[in-house]
């Protein structure tokens, strides 16, 4: 794998960039970006969202290539692109205590940075609708499969991916219940079917940030990576906060975009091996424009929904104002310069707009093992008359009370491990197996048994040479330590990076429900083959 792990601009065709390059938006001026050096070992409460060292390129680079296999220009025609305003999926809003919708899963066209693509998303758009609701309304989905048969028969290993066309949906990072028809990841959802879906969402559920996708082991990683996925917002929090009220609020779904030479997602080779998107894409958009007066405060509720890379996540000249993590109120507002976004996290920062200008929010170089991807992400266009708004002073109390030494009733621990061929940058993906506990995920396996109630002390363990990203369903926890140092202030989250060769201790209220649910990386080609574990 090369150094440079940028993602592409015209270079997808494996050429040199080429006066089709896009350009900057219209702004009033392009503001260079300094190379900086940010603190080593800084965080979002808890370590959960890490600063770390790194500098950025130029906001008006283009993107550039890495080691993906290059497309062959007759087979996939490339068009002149250029970037355009950011546009949010439609919105589905609960009435009277209910959310009653459909999302139908078929084939689509989808037109992105110059490429015609032939994917699978959620009611003919990338990324699927927006969720609205409060705590206390149920959901009820009808969920209509119009994919066609699967091609491929069940292989005799049902742990590698297979039967891409099957699917389910998860609800990311509530607290409902796993069984029946709520939010059950062991339901298979065949090709010409329709189920349905019913979730009722707790009276005392933390309104924040989440997220739904497809969840059939097997299939999950090439829907993900297709695009199939779309933002479930709670509403309600920091209602009490006036500084936050007023700001606009903007839904951002990030993504890998991948596809093969004739632009589709149809052979797990496509997402194999690791790190190859062919750039990244902001609510289906490649490089799209964000708008705001001077002054402005917006909020964005960011969504990392790459099928497996971190991401690094600078706004040139503009600091971003953390306020919740995984849909969880953060105690204060922390203010850094740089976010880590792992897959399946989702983070809220307040954005307060300088001087009139261009500026980009770009993903920069990442050690997560192996290079992360990089390359603009979008653009921050200010201009227009000033609109002074204000950051809050202070935060309300968090929606989760800290988790005692006293109410403790266990604790575990779990290692995360892989086994490899000997030249892996060049190996099938079948030669690969990622352990939880030295073992692949079992369909019929239940790995770990948790009486109703207990409060639980959790270590996760790395032995890997590469992160991971740890994932729980129905519950969240509590991270008190990383790599044995204990956090000064521990932080709620669903979804954790567990460093290479490293350890996160977390603690857990098994509260409320029962039935089988999931533990796993995040990283979906990891989960597809073996890193998971029922509950």
């Amino acid at each position: 794998m090369s150094d440079d792990n940028r993602v592409d601009g015209a270079a997808d065709l494996g050429q040199p960039p080429t006066t089709d390059r896009p350009t900057p938006p219209p702004g009033r001026s392009v503001q260079p970006v300094s190379r900086r050096r940010f603190a080593a070992g800084g965080a979002f409460v808890g370590g959960a969202l890490l600063l770390g060292a790194g500098a950025w390129r130029s906001a008006t680079a283009q993107d550039a290539t890495h080691e993906m296999d290059p497309l062959p220009a007759a087979t996939l025609p490339r068009r002149h692109w250029q970037p355009a305003d950011l546009t949010e999926p439609a919105v589905r809003r609960a009435v009277a205590g209910v959310l009653r919708t459909d999302l139908r899963l078929a084939y689509l066209y989808h037109d992105i940075g110059g490429y015609r693509l032939h994917l699978r998303g959620y009611d003919g758009g990338i990324p699927g609708p927006t969720l609205r609701a409060r705590p206390g309304d149920v959901l009820r989905i009808g969920l209509g499969n119009d994919l066609p048969p699967n091609a491929d028969p069940l292989p005799l290993n049902g742990d590698l991916p297979h039967h891409f066309n099957t699917t389910n949906l998860h609800v990311h990072g509530l607290h409902v219940s796993p069984a029946g028809i709520a939010d059950n990841v062991f339901r298979s959802m065949e090709p010409g079917q329709r189920y349905d879906i019913e979730i009722p969402i707790p009276v005392d559920h933390p309104s924040g940030t989440f997220w739904y996708h497809p969840h059939h082991h097997g299939s999950a990683d090439i829907q993900l990576t297709s695009g199939m996925a779309g933002a479930l917002v709670v509403e309600g929090d920091f209602a009490e906060v006036p500084e936050i009220a007023a700001a606009r609020e903007r839904v951002l779904i990030l993504s890998e975009v991948l596809f093969d030479h004739l632009g589709a997602i149809e052979h797990y080779e496509t997402v194999w091996p690791e790190a190859v998107p062919r750039f990244l894409a902001v609510n289906g958009q490649r490089q799209p424009i964000l708008r705001m007066r001077p002054g402005e405060v917006q909020r964005w509720r960011l969504i990392q929904a790459a099928h497996e890379s971190n991401l690094r996540l600078p706004l040139d000249g503009h600091v971003l104002h953390t306020i919740a993590a995984d849909g969880i109120q953060a105690p204060r507002m922390a203010s850094e310069e740089s976010l880590l976004c792992a897959p399946g996290q989702r983070v809220d920062v307040l954005v307060q707009a300088g001087g009139p200008g261009t500026y980009g929010l770009a993903a920069v170089p990442n050690d997560q093992g192996y290079p992360s991807p990089t390359g603009p992400l979008a653009w921050l266009v200010v201009e227009g008359e000033p609109r002074p708004m204000a950051l809050p002073a202070a935060l309300p109390a968090p929606p989760l009370p800290t988790i005692r030494d006293d109410e403790l009733t266990g604790s575990r621990r779990l290692t995360l491990s892989a086994v490899e061929p000997e030249f892996p940058p060049a190996a099938d993906y079948q030669e690969f197996s990622f352990l939880i506990d030295d073992k692949r995920f079992d369909h019929d396996r239940v790995d770990q048994r948790v009486n109703l109630g207990a409060v639980e002390e959790w270590m996760i363990v790395n032995e890997h040479h590469d992160d991971h990203v740890f994932h729980i369903h129905t519950n969240p926890f509590q991270v008190t330590r990383i790599n044995g140092a204990r956090l000064a202030e521990p932080v709620w989250q669903d979804t954790v990076v567990v460093p290479r060769d490293g350890s996160v201790t977390y603690r857990s209220r098994f509260l409320d429900f029962t039935g089988k649910l999931v533990l796993h990386c995040h990283m979906m080609n990891h989960e597809e083959l073996g890193m998971m574990q029922t509950v």
